[in-house]
């Protein structure tokens, strides 16, 4: 038998290109967030599949309230559909879901549907699936800032203080975080936990996105050394 293949434990996913996919297909914006939610679908399945404790989505940033009314009251929808209708098929992939960000800025019916489908996926056991969900990483760093100040303190605040104080502290920092539509940045996203993360840039659109891309991603980091600031 062959060597197994080394994977991320916690894989972080920018999701770009949904409404690329749409333009070149003359369709609106809308029904490119659709298929993006399909091919998240795809991708978390696989990831399990490959062994991926954690995954973490881009959904949704504090910079995209800048986007139309329309479009962001459509997706909040979009979310709140699919969130309601989808936790039978977490229980068959025996996929848990968390989210991370400010979620007391969301709408009420938003809010509502994360918490009940975090609530009735909390006995799954396999890959954690954490939508991040107005989102920003500075937002973050500064709302763990905050909580630390909050708590009163006559010594300095250390790295791990604002560690501890981060969405979901019990979630090991990322190992690697990948983007779509070959677009190369990382748009504020999981600032703090990327100080070491493997980075990946891939030219096909996200609702393009299939079990294949998940593959490929694990090969191409089997192939990195992660030498965290030492030598070997």
């Amino acid at each position: 038998m062959g060597e197994k293949r080394v994977v991320p434990t916690h894989l972080g996913i920018i999701m770009d290109g949904n409404g690329r996919w749409a333009q070149k297909r003359s369709l609106p914006r809308t029904a490119g967030h659709l298929e993006g939610l399909n091919a998240l679908k795809r991708v978390i399945k696989e990831a399990s599949v490959q062994g991926i404790r954690f995954v973490t989505f881009f959904v949704f940033s504090t910079e995209n309230w800048k986007r139309s009314k329309q479009e962001v009251s459509h997706l909040m929808g979009l979310l709140v559909s699919k969130l309601n209708g989808d936790t039978f098929s977490c229980d068959e992939h025996n996929i848990r879901i968390l989210a991370k960000g400010d979620l007391s800025g969301l709408p009420d019916d938003v809010s509502e549907a994360i918490q009940r489908t975090i609530v009735s996926t909390a006995r799954n056991t396999g890959t954690t699936c954490i939508l991040a969900i107005n989102y920003g990483g500075q937002d973050e760093i500064c709302r763990a800032v905050n909580h630390c100040l909050s708590e009163g303190t006559e010594k300095g605040i250390t790295c791990n203080d604002i560690r501890s104080h981060l969405d979901l502290p019990e979630i090991p920092p990322v190992d690697m975080i990948v983007r779509s539509a070959n677009e190369k940045r990382l748009s504020n996203f999981l600032l703090w936990d990327s100080a070491y993360a493997e980075l990946e840039f891939y030219e096909k659109l996200w609702p393009d996105w299939d079990s294949e891309d998940v593959k490929i991603l694990c090969t191409d980091y089997s192939k990195r050394v992660r030498k965290m600031g030492g030598t070997k």
